[in-house]
């Protein structure tokens, strides 16, 4: 899967999100996004997965114009998984049941099939005795885990995380980590919108430092974070170090 980017414009209203905005992503390639609150992470993530339409430009998944007008999103989004910072389970569905529900109703599996996924995947991440809980006796750290395995079994080529941790209390940022740095391992290609430097650091193997919808600059984690060429670049992390977050 080969993810392309050409000159990508978003506005809402009278605000510029993405200008012009390129990228490339190869198939198994770990690409994170750092950068201040209203950089374009986000919107990014949206309009790779087309929850956002575009104003300009293309989006190509493997040469194929996702993006054009009049296209039908859902067999695009049958390949591309997208977990949200708000863990956006439904509370009224049991663990089971909001992993399932999008594998029988869209992929067409039996109820036993859809629960043998929801099975094996919540046991990977050691959440084998959820399955009939609910996601208000779960914690944060164990939503987002549920949320993360909802969009892994639907097999996505593609998977976008947006800020997964900035919503947990921070001791429990690590255990979800934890199941990001064993999906890097499968090989599986995924963008990160993130704020956690470290993570950013470990995880890529390409950070963008975004900057008023465009990438300020990007390369290996060693490079941006250790000797940043953009002088825009090198004052946030000089921002973000006085934080404490590097």
């Amino acid at each position: 899967m080969k993810l392309e980017m050409r000159q990508v414009a978003k506005s809402f209203g009278s605000r510029t999100v993405l200008s012009g905005f390129d990228l490339d992503v190869a198939a198994g390639e770990v690409v994170s996004f750092i950068g201040a609150s209203g950089s374009g992470k986000t919107t990014l993530l949206r309009c790779v997965n087309l929850l956002e339409p575009i104003d300009d430009g293309a989006i190509f998944l493997d040469g194929d114009e996702i993006s054009r007008i009049g296209r039908d999103p859902n067999p695009i989004r049958r390949r591309i998984g997208i977990v949200f910072q708000s863990f956006n389970l439904f509370p009224h569905m049991s663990v089971r049941q909001n992993i399932t529900l999008a594998l029988m109703r869209v992929l067409e599996k039996s109820a036993d099939e859809a629960t043998g996924t929801a099975k094996n995947l919540l046991a990977r991440f050691g959440l084998a005795d959820k399955l009939d809980a609910y996601p208000d006796q779960l914690s944060g750290g164990q939503q987002q885990r549920v949320a993360i395995v909802r969009a892994l079994a639907m097999n996505p080529e593609l998977l976008l995380l947006d800020e997964i941790t900035s919503a947990l209390d921070p001791e429990l940022v690590g255990e979800v980590l934890d199941v990001v740095r064993e999906l890097k391992g499968s090989g599986i290609t995924m963008l990160i919108a993130t704020h956690e430097m470290m993570f950013a650091q470990e995880i890529s193997d390409r950070v963008c430092f975004l900057d008023a919808g465009r990438i300020a600059e990007q390369g290996p984690p060693s490079q941006v974070f250790s000797q940043p060429r953009d002088e825009r670049t090198k004052q946030f992390l000089r921002r973000v170090q006085a934080l404490g977050k590097t």
